[in-house]
């Protein structure tokens, strides 16, 4: 039997998406075709199907896993989903069948991603039932949507967002869509509190067509992601920043005053060359996973000139006498809604956590 021929060729600073290099493998066969494995990003995901995007040809391919993710899937500890292996915004090496298809052989170490606690699973009744959900991987920015009104603003779960963010290496920053509905112009101090901390706040109305330029400029030659509740209008606000996309939008639901689900599964989008926005379905609650209440203040940013004040290295910042950031609050250097966010995560941080 003759064996087929196998050829590598590797340049650095190549045409790969992303900080990997980029490399060819080209497997001659008896019969003389050709498999070709190069690298891809991963696009959408939906069932067993993977969207696998190559730059070097422009194709997007649907490809399915080697049989040896099903080997590692099996010995997966908490086994929450198979696309846990593979998420959106992921670096792959694939294989071509076709124009039109491929299948996932490797996929490259992941600079960072963002997950949440995964929606508690029918008949847990006791602690580690909480599984990760991974939503995606390689970002550069979190944008995060809340609204003024239809849902309410939230300040405590936008701080649960940003605590996502900050523990998961993420640049956050916050889109505060339908301003046209702060008839009162209550939004101005919750916009000054964030910004003095040191995020970025973009207020916007979609519905207006207000405020998007700047996102615009602060979106370029990055990989963000777009998450934020149902109904908070991310689909408006994508559509608004890139009319082409011509995403499918929602209404809220008077009955709960909560957003309909209009997008159904995380998709990658490239609206410019070398800018990737992921758009994500609407979430009813946001848990931030795999942190020690030891850790949390870290995640409040404007507490942590604070936390080498403390007398004690174990302080929790919560009724410690000699504690810095309980100072720092009493003393108006913390505003007085975050350290309540702050306590009021404290208390729920760790339940059903799985490590």
């Amino acid at each position: 039997m003759v064996e087929g021929f196998l050829f590598s060729e590797r340049w650095d600073g190549a045409r790969g998406i992303g900080d990997y290099p980029f490399s060819i493998y080209i497997y001659i066969s008896v019969s003389q075709s050709l498999e070709l494995a190069i690298t891809g990003l991963v696009l959408r995901i939906e069932s067993k199907h993977f969207y696998v995007y190559d730059d070097l040809d422009n194709k997007i391919r649907i490809c399915s896993l080697r049989g040896k993710f099903k080997k590692d899937f099996a010995l997966k500890r908490d086994k929450l989903s198979v696309t846990d292996l593979v998420v959106v915004g992921d670096k792959v090496r694939y294989t071509i069948i076709d124009e039109k298809s491929g299948v996932i052989e490797d996929v490259f170490p992941r600079r960072n991603f963002l997950s949440r606690k995964a929606t508690r699973m029918r008949g847990s009744t006791h602690r580690g039932e909480r599984l990760e959900q991974i939503i995606a991987a390689n970002l550069d920015c979190l944008f995060i949507v809340t609204s003024v009104d239809q849902p309410n603003f939230n300040n405590k779960t936008l701080d649960r967002f940003l605590v996502t963010a900050e523990s998961a290496h993420i640049q956050p920053a916050i889109i505060l869509n339908k301003m046209d509905l702060d008839l009162d112009d209550i939004m101005g101090e919750w916009i000054e509190l964030y910004r003095e901390i040191g995020y970025d706040v973009f207020p916007v109305s979609a519905i207006e067509q207000e405020g998007f330029e700047e996102i615009a400029d602060y979106a370029r030659n990055k990989k963000s992601i777009v998450w934020g509740h149902s109904g908070v209008g991310k689909s408006s606000v994508l559509n608004a920043l890139y009319p082409s996309l011509l995403l499918k939008t929602g209404d809220i639901s008077y009955a709960t005053n909560k957003g309909t689900h209009t997008t159904v599964t995380v998709t990658l989008y490239m609206p410019e060359p070398d800018t990737f926005l992921i758009d994500t379905p609407g979430i009813r609650e946001i848990e931030p996973y795999g942190i020690r209440k030891e850790d949390l203040a870290h995640y409040f940013k404007e507490f942590v000139p604070y936390l080498n004040e403390c007398r004690f290295s174990t302080c929790t910042h919560e009724h410690e006498p000699g504690c810095g950031v309980l100072a720092a609050a009493e003393a108006g250097h913390i505003s007085g809604e975050r350290f309540d966010s702050y306590l009021r995560m404290l208390q729920t941080i760790e339940d059903d956590i799985n490590f």
